[in-house]
Parts: structure tokens; C-alpha cells; sequence
């Protein structure tokens, strides 16, 4: 792992050279043994390039033959009679155990699925995809190795958050209901942008009546005091009548 992602640092060295001329090359070994599971050895980038390299003298045979029996004694017995172990036979197997890997997940894809079917779906694409050699050949790449990796970390959080969308999805049922409502009281609301011009224009011929009052009331002192004038000359009048009889 570097930082937190995994990066693929495996070779497969040859402890006796496969071709004459190579390091540690042993004519006596055939050329299917040189290339025999027993002739073979996992190494990181650094060491495999140490062990063919200037100091290779360093790291005869007999030193080669016991890093293998120590790493990989307790696989041997799996391994015993594998021959012809080549680069492709060996990127084959990895892509069964991919498979197998693929078989054992996909039960629990189906309960993850329930809670969210479409990244479920897309998973198990994927998932299938994995698992056919002949899409990806020796196995998956230093890339897709980080890229899956980076993906999985992101969906740590799913179980958590699938139960929490869930529980959303529940208090949420009722809004067909009140979008019913909602639209009903939208319905009744329709008319009220007549209702307020009515109203605004009936306002408008009010104020207008109102006003022609008020110019009504300012001419009454006038009137008054004319109306005053013409009784005064009426009495007058009637007193000269009198007075002549």
C-alpha cells in the first residue's frame, strides 16, 4: 500500500536463466524445467533487478532456491506438479481466482441490491466483467487495482447510508397526498386575481362618489347665507303688506 493505495510490486524471476547466456543459466536443466514452477520465484521490482544485475553473483542458486522454500513452503504442496508455468498460464489462474472471488460476492450483492438497485445492477456488471479472462487477460492492472480500491472506500459509507434512505423513503410516502391538497387549494385560488380587480374597481367609483360629495358640502355655507337674504326680504316685504292694510 502507498498512501492507502495498493500498487502490484510482483515479478516472476527465473533462479536458473531460461536463455543460455542469462544468470545462473544451467545447461543441464531442459528447457520445460527452466521454465517449471520449481525454477520460478516471486520477486519485487527492486530484488528482481538485483539479483540479474551487476551484483548477480551475489545470488547464486542454492541462495535463490532457499528465499523460495522459505517464502512459499507453505503453498508448495499446492503447487507440487505444476509444470510449464508460464507468464500466461499463470495470469489464467489469477482469473480463476478472480471468478471464484466473483462467485463468492455475488450472494451479497443481491441483499445489497434490495436496498439499492441501481448501484447493485452496476456493480454486478462490473463484477462480471472482472471475471471474463478475455476481457482482461493477466488479471487486473496496477490502475484498475487503485481505481477499485479508491471505489470501495467511497462505498464504506452504503450500508449506513442505505438504511438512511430507506427511513427517509417511509417519512416521505405521504407527499402524494399532499401534492392531491395542494394542487386542490391551487385550483381555489384560480379566481382570485378577478375577485381583486372587482374589487379594485368598485374602490376607484367609491372614491370618485365620495369626492363629488365633498365638492357638494363646500357650497352649502353659500347657499345658506342666500337662502338667509331671500327670508330676510321676504319678511320685510311681508311687513310693508301689513302695515299698508
Amino acid at each position: 500500500m502507498i498512501n492507502g493505495a495498493p500498487r502490484l510490486n510482483l515479478e516472476i524471476a527465473h533462479v536458473r536463466a531460461f536463455e543460455e547466456g542469462g544468470k545462473r543459466y544451467d545447461p543441464d536443466w531442459s528447457v520445460s524445467e527452466r521454465n517449471s514452477f520449481a525454477n520460478l520465484i516471486l520477486l519485487c521490482h527492486p530484488h528482481h533487478s538485483e539479483i540479474d544485475g551487476t551484483n548477480s553473483d551475489q545470488y547464486p542458486v542454492e541462495l535463490l532456491e532457499r528465499w523460495k522454500h522459505e517464502r512459499e513452503a507453505d503453498g508448495l504442496s499446492a503447487l507440487a506438479g505444476l509444470g510449464d508455468l508460464t507468464e500466461q498460464r499463470l495470469g489464467e489462474m489469477i482469473s480463476e481466482a478472480q471468478t471464484a472471488l466473483v462467485t463468492r460476492i455475488e450472494p451479497a450483492l443481491e441483499e445489497f441490491a434490495k436496498a439499492a438497485p441501481e448501484l447493485g445492477s452496476l456493480l454486478k456488471v462490473t463484477l462480471k466483467e472482472l471475471s471474463d479472462p478475455r476481457i482482461h487477460g493477466f488479471g487486473l492492472s496496477e490502475d484498475e487495482i487503485r481505481s477499485l480500491s479508491r471505489s470501495s472506500d467511497r462505498l464504506l459509507h452504503l450500508q449506513d447510508t442505505a438504511f438512511l434512505l430507506f427511513e427517509a423513503s417511509q417519512r416521505l410516502l405521504h407527499l402524494q397526498d399532499t401534492a392531491s391538497t395542494l394542487a386542490d387549494a391551487a385550483q381555489d385560488l384560480v379566481g382570485l386575481a378577478d375577485d381583486a380587480s372587482t374589487l379594485h374597481q368598485a374602490a376607484l367609483r367609491a372614491d370618485r362618489v365620495a369626492t363629488r360629495l365633498v365638492d357638494s358640502l363646500e357650497g352649502l355655507p353659500h347657499s345658506a347665507q342666500l337662502l338667509q337674504a331671500a327670508a330676510d326680504r321676504a319678511d320685510r316685504a311681508a311687513d310693508r303688506m301689513g302695515r299698508g292694510y
